[in-house]
Formats: structure tokens, sequence, C-alpha cells
């Protein structure tokens, strides 16, 4: 067990192993299971996202039970192909994929937590990207959770990747960073490399609060998913190219966690503040659970 990533990247460069082999003998030894077995059960959360990327990329796509979110995966794969993106096709292939796994959790669906299920587009979004233009076989992909997973452990213990503990920096900013140090290291970063990443990855998105218009996982959730992935992608060409963080990936993320908890409570994950507090965002909260509510509250206040 790995208490910081400085830690990880000693042991990984002192052994020559990866962050994804790592983690696999830590679940071996955790379970008393082989590593068929251990790789097995990833393959099935690498399949649970591919589903999700594909019912929100079908058909007409995904709508949430409200109606306030979906479709846009759809939106975004036709603007895709009919046009030459801003940000690159192959960025926006790895937002599409990002939102069309956010909608169907919107929608009620089957989807992978990675961190969570407000992140849960995220990593997908990255990794179904690579695959296309890196051509990454089914044992990198699944190596590719394997190391994003044990990243995300350090994260979690040291700092939260919780909305209502550290807001959206501790949920998508972790998950961003997840794939980001995944990322790095399946097309052959280093584990320092890998470690720039993830703080590049984090300090990127320091102070992100966690805002849900009517408490729900929909808006700004879904759209900050895209960003993500593309803070995700950006971060890792970064630490390829050798540019570093001047400060340590593990101060980043304490960094992270002492702003987190320094957030208003309306910030985080209450529905209260930042744009669920705003009139439009009040509005919406009273459309889909109707006055009754806003006056229970008020007559409780």
């Amino acid at each position: 067990m790995f208490d910081t990533m400085q830690e990880i990247i000693e042991y990984a460069e002192e052994h020559q192993t990866t962050f994804a082999e790592m983690m696999i003998e830590q679940e071996m030894d955790r379970q008393e299971a082989s590593r068929d077995d251990v790789r097995d059960q990833m393959k099935t959360n690498l399949e649970v996202m591919r589903d999700g990327v594909k019912r929100g990329t079908t058909g007409k796509g995904v709508k949430s039970v409200t109606g306030y979110t979906g479709e846009d995966a759809i939106r975004i794969q036709k603007y895709r192909e009919e046009n030459h993106a801003l940000a690159g096709n192959e960025m926006m292939d790895a937002v599409k994929g990002a939102v069309a796994t956010n909608e169907v959790n919107a929608a009620m669906g089957i989807i992978c937590a990675t961190p969570t299920a407000g992140s849960s587009g995220t990593i997908p979004g990255v990794i179904f990207k690579l695959e296309k233009t890196h051509d990454l076989t089914e044992d990198q992909l699944i190596d590719f959770l394997f190391a994003s997973a044990l990243v995300g452990k350090v994260i979690a213990n040291n700092g939260s990747v919780a909305g209502a503990t550290g807001g959206c920096q501790a949920e998508v900013g972790s998950a961003s960073a997840m794939a980001a140090a995944a990322a790095t290291q399946v097309t052959g970063g280093s584990p320092k490399q890998a470690g720039h990443a993830m703080a590049l990855a984090i300090s990127n998105l320091l102070g992100l609060v966690c805002d849900p218009v009517g408490g729900l996982v929909e808006i700004p959730c879904v759209m900050r998913n895209a960003i993500g992935s593309g803070n995700a992608l950006i971060s890792a060409d970064l630490a390829l190219a050798g540019v570093e963080s001047r400060i340590p990936v593990d101060e980043v993320i304490e960094a992270m966690d002492k702003i987190g908890r320094n957030l208003p409570s309306s910030l985080r994950e209450t529905g209260m503040g930042g744009l669920a507090g705003t009139p439009t965002g009040q509005e919406i909260k009273r459309k889909i659970f109707g006055e009754a509510e806003e006056k229970s509250k008020s007559h409780q206040s």
C-alpha cells in the first residue's frame, strides 16, 4: 500500500514497473485472486464504460427524466462529422464520449463511477479517444484503468473525491488527474511524467465548485466532464513534452483538499450557490420539484 504519489513514483522507477502493474499486484493480494481474475473484473468496468458511450451516441441519444439534459452527445457527434472542430476533431471525440457517459448517468443508466457518478464521463472520454487515435489494445485499455485506479486511491486517501466535501475539483478534478496520469503511462511516459500530468491536471481545476442545479447531477455536471477529458489530454501532452509542475503532485493534492474544505457549504453539492443559485437555476429547480417544496423550505427556515 502506498500513501503518496512520491512513494509510487520511486517504487515504479526502482523496480522498473508501471502504475498498472502495481495496482494489479495490490488487488491480487487484497482479493487473494489470480491475475486473470483481477483483470477480468477490470474488463467488466471497461465494457460498462464502452456501453455507456455507445448508448449515449446511438440514435437520438438519451434524455434525463427532467428533460433538462440529454442528446448533446449526438449533437457533438454530428458537428464533429460535418465540421473541422475548432478544438480539433480528435479532442471533440473525447468530449463526445465524456458527455455521452454523463447523459446516460443523468438518464438513470448504468455507468462506472470513476471516481464518482458525477465525474463518470471524464475517463471514458479520454480512454476511447486514445483507443481510436493511438490504436490501444484491450490490454492497454485495461492497464489504463488500473493505472488510474492506483493514483485515484492516493487522491481519495489524501484529499477527496466527493463534491460534498471538496467541490467539483474533487470529482471532475480528480477524474481528470487520474486520466492524465494513466494516459501518460499507457503511451510510454515515465512515472515522473505521470506525476507531473496529475499535478498539472489538478492545478488547472483548483477551486472548481460543485453547484448542481436542483441538486441533480445534470447542470453543469455533464459539461464539466467534457472539460475534465480535455484537461486530462492537455496535461498528459504537457508532461510528455517535458513540462513539469513546479509544485509536487502530493502538495497539489493537499492544496486541493484544503481549498475544498474552505469552500462555503453553498458551493459543495448543496444546490444552493453558484449556477444553482442563479435566477434561472432556481427557476429550473421550481419547475422540476414544484412550488410546494420551496414554500415548505421557506416555512422551515
